[in-house]
């Protein structure tokens, strides 16, 4: 008799079929926190839906699916002529209309509209995240086009639409349209004040001529993007302009992909280097010379975006690495029921939460549109958008880790979350950028550090550590003496002084003591898995666990 080899114990079943909203604790009870009770239940039926989509087993194919398949560069037709066009994975276009059928491109247009979208945005990109970055450029562009009535009037009913349609046509014919950007040059990096592109005038006012290049433009086969360039023959300050692919005439606007980048992460979307060759037709947008100024709500969207993304890379890590050790058996009990385990996921678990709370209450200020509220996120979204997104790497290192070897091969989702991790650290400007961000608004908006210190002063007096904490970090303020060299350390410290105001005003005692205790106190190691044993780590694990029904 054969003996018999191949029977699997001891496995846990996939992490597949479950509301990836209503399993994730953090989000669902932020959602009730920030929407006006009179939406909540429609707002918390969306996100059902969309949740349980996210958790679907063939959403998870799509996502696999577009990230092993990823974009590929046609240049020219079969007869030569040039086209400029990325093939992408059917997989792709099944996730993007999802989430554009799902409202991820507009948040503008509804009551607590950047709540829903950013839930939703945190609950979809869990499925896949690569094609985030067409929904968060197309969301974001609005505000931009705004500084132009008639281009907003033309574009925005088509950027906020819940129609996707692939495909280079004029958008006059489209139900929907995406839109991309492409700021950045060789030369020039997140300095975009070195860009080379010149725009020259036509005869009618308001369109131009471009010649240049852009060396990161994502998403190319998006139907418009928002570019730099200056005018002037070159000598003037930038400018913004809105670049169609297709021409209102129906001919195709020249818009050269050189080629496509070869990506860390990120596989499933297409960032490309373009040129424009002189005949490139675009439209300013806002008065000329005033090209950052334009932009540059565009940019805190897409930040706050980054911060969003990266929590949400770091959910569905820990909910991988949750679920694993929960079913998991070693030395005859589930590894998650282990001491030294339960204290790694419980650390991993309160980085999640803290990530989740600040994403939700950005978009919260957003939804408020107050002047107290727009100063407050002058300061907070770059501290945010420094700080979560330099955690999302070491928390996916740590719950792929979790998994041990089942979770370094591909198959397990693990490397795919790691590769995608550092992406949002890059995106809309490194680190520096963000910290020096951050010094900009202390010297040039007194207003954005009141309120600031505004929001975190509500929660002064309910704990010890955290009061400590905000008087470390007036200290450090004070002393302006070298403050450049220390913006990193001032931009980190003012980030978990507001996550942990933020803990302790919502979240369970446990989890408020838990991060007080490690991330604004001294009782935490250098890595994962270094919490005081004496908290409430059971009851941390507990609730953030993703819960398969049946």
């Amino acid at each position: 008799m054969a003996a018999t080899t191949h029977t699997v114990t001891n496995q846990p079943p996939p992490l597949v079929g479950y509301d990836v909203f209503a399993a994730d604790a953090a989000l669902a009870e932020g959602v009730g926190r920030h929407v006006p009770p009179a939406l909540l239940e429609e707002a918390r039926g969306e996100l059902g839906e969309l949740g349980r989509a996210a958790g679907s087993a063939h959403a998870q194919r799509w996502g696999a699916l577009a990230n092993e398949q990823p974009p590929v560069l046609r240049t020219h037709d079969r007869y030569g002529h040039r086209v400029d066009e990325v093939e992408f994975h059917p997989a792709w276009h099944r996730l993007l209309g999802h989430a554009v059928s799902a409202g991820l491109t507009d948040a503008w247009s509804r009551p607590a509209g950047h709540v829903r979208r950013t839930a939703g945005f945190l609950v979809w990109t869990q499925a896949e995240a690569g094609h985030g970055c067409p929904l968060s450029m197309t969301h974001a562009a609005v505000p931009a086009l705004r500084a132009d009535p008639a281009l907003a009037a033309e574009w925005e009913p088509l950027l906020t639409s819940r129609v996707y349609e692939p495909g280079l046509r004029p958008v006059a014919e489209k139900p929907g349209a995406l839109a991309g950007m492409a700021m950045t040059e060789k030369q020039g990096g997140s300095d975009v004040r070195a860009t080379t592109t010149v725009a020259e005038p036509l005869s009618s006012d308001g369109e131009y001529v471009l010649t240049g290049h852009k060396w990161f433009c994502s998403a190319p086969m998006s139907d418009a993007f928002l570019v730099l360039a200056r005018t002037s023959g070159g000598e003037g300050e930038l400018s913004c302009f809105l670049l169609p692919r297709v021409l209102p005439d129906g001919s195709r606007n020249s818009f050269r992909i050189q080629r496509l980048k070869d990506k860390l992460g990120n596989r499933s979307n297409a960032s490309a280097e373009v040129e424009f060759d002189g005949t490139t037709w675009a439209r300013r947008v806002g008065e000329e010379g005033r090209g950052v100024a334009t932009i540059i709500e565009m940019v805190a969207a897409t930040r706050l975006d980054c911060v969003t993304g990266s929590a949400a890379v770091m959910r569905q890590a820990v909910a991988q690495a949750l679920h694993h050790t929960a079913y998991r058996q070693a030395f005859g009990r589930p590894l998650a029921d282990q001491p030294l385990m339960r204290n790694v996921l419980a650390d991993l678990a309160l980085e999640s939460e803290a990530a989740t709370a600040l994403a939700l209450r950005l978009a919260a200020a957003y939804d408020a549109d107050t002047e107290q509220e727009r100063a407050f996120l002058r300061m907070a979204v770059p501290a945010a958008k420094y700080w979560v997104t330099k955690r999302c790497t070491p928390v996916a290192a740590e719950a792929l880790e979790c998994l041990g070897g089942n979770g370094y091969v591909e198959e397990s989702g693990m490397p795919r979350l790691l590769r995608e991790s550092p992406l949002n650290s890059v995106w809309e400007g490194s680190g520096n950028i963000q910290a020096l961000d951050v010094l900009r608004a202390l010297r040039r908006e007194p207003t954005a550090l009141h309120a600031f210190l505004t929001e975190i002063g509500t929660a002064r007096g309910a704990d010890h550590r955290l009061d400590a904490a905000i008087k470390e970090m007036l200290t450090e303020l004070a002393d302006l003496e070298g403050i450049e060299a220390r913006a990193r350390r001032l931009a980190e410290r003012m980030a978990l002084v507001l996550q942990g105001s933020l803990l302790v005003r919502y979240a369970p005692p446990e989890v408020a003591d838990a991060f007080c205790a490690s991330r604004l106190g001294t009782d935490h190691g250098a890595s994962f898995g270094t919490l005081p044993p004496t908290l409430g780590l059971r009851a941390i694990v507990e609730r953030a666990r993703p819960v398969v029904d049946g």
